[in-house]
């Protein structure tokens, strides 16, 4: 089942199916698209299928990067199998941190860790750099092995690859290098630190990071900023913001949300309906700290049911109350989960549109934002077909128009 058309929220359309700017929501579907429908009960006992645009998804979809249950490398604070029973939603799996995101990989095959070390040393050996090759090898290198091949480098050739691609290239095409080489993890550990650094806070940026995201995921990036700065996360986000937002980042980072496996169930759905009005538009003044818990502590099945049954009865997105209701960060933030759990696609392929929308491409964001969602090939492939179908152009195209040099074909070696 796919879900209604969203009543306002994103940016305008630019729709190549009706040749004109929409004023909102999102295209008449094009045809091979199946139909958009308005959420009827009864709910089906599992997660409900996130919008898709081309190629085939998981039964159950997961977030950015999941590997399926099966995958050599999940680790879990939690092992991947057991079962919890929460007293509102039944029994669930805990989802596995995503690849890159676990601690117990052990690649089978070294092949191609010694060759991709050594077809690196042989791009930046000698004069020159063979920016070419570089940019072959590691586009798209995957996830789970690149901290071996960190090892396998110092390894055969007694370097830094850090140190070597640093004193090799520069500028974006080096901060975008640096960003892949240091994996999903340290990316999120890195980009977390450069968001609360300093004076005032980077809001994209921490939200980027960690909203949306999988219990198992935030477990390890909690973990992994506290071994790389000997503080904790939760410390930081706090001393940085303030008020009602700081209380709602404090839920999202306890990692307590509903699991994906956890089934959507009808009387649940209606609940939450309902404490979603009562919060809201059924009261003089939003309940907002009401709000905030509740879809932190959901799973994206869960949002994307409450999205649907909430605009069968009131006719009002839940996007749209939350623009209307809200403002400031804790806004931005709480319609991020609303996109992410209800099209994480088109929330990612318009991420990217914002990066390099207006007059000069913001580098540093769409740089940080692409490389996190590279890992992912077939979700890549999701984002691509959704920025078609909301842009009404390729996004290769666009990224070809935004930058340039050996920055540019990283960039589209990514998304291809």
């Amino acid at each position: 089942m796919s879900y209604p058309t969203p009543q306002g929220g994103y940016p305008p359309l630019e729709g190549a199916q009706s040749g004109q700017r929409q004023s909102q929501g999102y295209p008449s579907q094009p045809q091979g698209y199946p139909p958009q429908q308005f959420y009827q009960q009864p709910f089906p006992a599992y997660p409900l299928q996130q919008q898709t645009y081309g190629g085939v998804i998981p039964p159950h979809p997961q977030h950015y990067g999941a590997p399926a249950p099966s995958q050599a490398g999940a680790h879990s604070s939690v092992p991947y199998g057991t079962q919890y029973e929460d007293p509102h939603y039944g029994i669930a799996l805990p989802t596995p941190p995503s690849p890159g995101y676990g601690h117990d990989f052990i690649p089978q095959d070294q092949s191609l860790l010694n060759s991709s070390a050594d077809a690196l040393r042989k791009a930046m050996k000698g004069l020159g750099t063979d920016e070419a090759l570089l940019i072959s090898t590691l586009a798209h290198f995957p996830a789970p092995l690149i901290l071996h091949l960190k090892a396998v480098y110092q390894q055969r050739h007694h370097r830094s690859l850090e140190s070597d691609i640093a004193s090799e290239t520069s500028n974006h095409f080096e901060a975008a290098l640096l960003a892949v080489l240091r994996g999903p993890l340290q990316q999120d550990v890195f980009l977390l630190n450069r968001a609360l650094k300093g004076i005032g806070t980077n809001e994209p940026l921490l939200n980027d990071v960690v909203i949306a995201r999988s219990n198992a995921d935030l477990n390890a990036i909690k973990a992994a900023y506290n071994q790389t700065y000997h503080r904790t996360l939760q410390s930081d986000v706090s001393s940085d913001l303030s008020g009602k937002t700081e209380r709602l980042f404090s839920m999202i980072l306890s990692a307590t949300r509903q699991e994906e496996t956890a089934p959507v169930l009808p009387h649940n759905v209606d609940a939450d309906v309902m404490e979603f009005h009562r919060a809201t538009e059924a009261k003089h003044g939003t309940d907002e700290l009401n709000v905030c818990s509740l879809l932190s502590s959901r799973s994206d099945g869960q949002i994307r049911a409450l999205a649907l049954a909430y605009e069968a009865k009131y006719r009002l997105s839940l996007e749209k109350v939350i623009a209307k209701e809200f403002s400031g960060h804790m806004k931005t933030a709480l319609i991020q989960m609303v996109r992410a759990a209800c099209d994480r696609a088109m929330r990612d392929a318009v991420l990217l549109e914002d990066s390099m929308a207006g007059l000069g491409t913001k580098d540093d964001m769409l740089i940080s934002r692409l490389v996190s969602m590279h890992w992912n090939r077939d979700h890549m492939g999701q984002i691509k077909g959704a920025y078609k179908v909301r842009y009404g152009k390729d996004l290769i195209t666009r990224i070809n128009g935004e930058t340039s040099g050996d920055y540019k074909k990283l960039m589209v070696a990514m998304v291809e």
